[in-house]
């Protein structure tokens, strides 16, 4: 790894690992989350970590790519700070679903991590193609999340 790699990749690197860490703190599985009824096609509960651990990979895989190949500097920081607005949705929707206990809150949240990962594919994809793709399971993920998500609610609201 050459030394212009070194710094974009301790950066992306930790803070997918703080954003993980962070999210695992907040996400509680508790009596009311095992109280809820689940679609019957939900993943188990083990399957979320390991899917979650493999996109966040990516995603910092993703971030370094589109670093590496923004032209500018205004570019790069572009792509810090919507790197860092997805994180913040990320652990939004963690905050709102598991420990404010509102699923129903948590969907229209979803709505703006959805928009916020399709904005990084298409501003990272102007840099770099195998950063844009690096996302796309993030996307196809908070998709699967977000139906999840929403069966939840209609299974189980209201929620106040």
């Amino acid at each position: 790894m050459n030394r212009a790699r070194i710094f974009p990749t301790i950066i992306a690197g930790s803070l997918a690992v703080v954003t993980a860490i962070v999210g695992g703190t907040i996400t509680v599985l508790d009596d009311w989350y095992y109280s809820l009824q689940q679609p019957a096609w939900a993943p188990p509960d083990y399957m979320f970590g390991v899917i979650w651990t493999a996109i966040f990979a990516m995603i910092a895989v993703s971030g370094v790519l589109a670093w590496e190949k923004a032209p500018t500097r205004r570019e790069s920081e572009t792509i810090l700070g919507l790197f860092a607005l997805n994180g913040f949705l990320n652990l939004g929707w963690s905050f709102l679903f598991f420990r404010m206990e509102r699923p129903d809150l948590a969907v229209f949240e979803l709505i703006a991590l959805w928009l916020s990962i399709l904005l990084l594919i298409v501003f990272c994809g102007r840099f770099s193609k195998w950063s844009a793709i690096m996302l796309v399971p993030y996307l196809i993920w908070v998709t699967i999340a977000g139906v999840l998500n929403y069966q939840v609610v209609q299974l189980n609201g209201p929620f106040s």
